[in-house]
């Protein structure tokens, strides 16, 4: 369903549109160029590990809000679930009504999932990342774990929350990564 369809179904209630993507994040490091004096080769201590978390973003790049989940893995029940804690966050329902632009990845198109009332998946093209705004949250969370050392997949979480917290402080900064000239604008 496209945002003006859904707004023609829907006229009394208000429309906004979101987008959705998931990160993996893990012991594997996250490596960043850093200065270093001339003639110095610069040391980065990293212990390699293939133990993972996954953020999940949804953002609405017209005003620059966030909501972010850290979920152990990507699967139906678990998008089921950041779907209906999403919906519940922003107050989606009879009133207030959400076209969420997702990619096709398994978890988001199989039959299984569980979609909240008033929550509208919109799907782009296969292998278009580049069309996704979420996709353009990834570098701002990568930071608090750029060059970082980390033993267990915890403090890759503490640092991921820590880093979400401090980005929902900065509506600005996301609507000027996220809100491409094409996006729809409300009217």
């Amino acid at each position: 369903m496209r945002l003006e369809e859904l707004k023609e179904a829907h006229p009394k209630a208000e429309v906004e549109l979101w987008a959705e993507d998931e990160a993996r994040l893990g012991l594997k490091p996250v490596m960043r160029r850093v200065w270093a004096p001339v003639g110095k080769r610069p040391v980065a201590s990293f212990k390699r590990g293939y133990k993972w978390t996954y953020l999940y973003g949804f953002v609405h790049p017209q005003s620059g809000k966030v909501y972010w989940l850290i979920l152990p893995t990507v699967n139906v029940e678990l998008f089921s679930m950041a779907l209906s804690e999403f919906a519940k966050e922003i107050g989606v329902g009879e009133h207030k009504r959400v076209l969420l632009v997702v990619d096709q990845a398994g978890w988001h198109t199989g039959k299984e999932v569980e979609i909240p009332e008033g929550i509208h998946l919109e799907f782009l093209p296969s292998g278009s990342p580049e069309l996704m705004p979420a996709e353009r949250l990834w570098p701002l969370t990568n930071e608090a774990l750029a060059n970082g050392l980390f033993e267990e997949i915890e403090e890759v979480e503490e640092a991921l929350v820590e880093r979400c917290l401090e980005l929902l402080d900065q509506p600005e900064a996301i609507r000027e990564l996220t809100n491409y000239h094409w996006w729809p604008q409300a009217a």
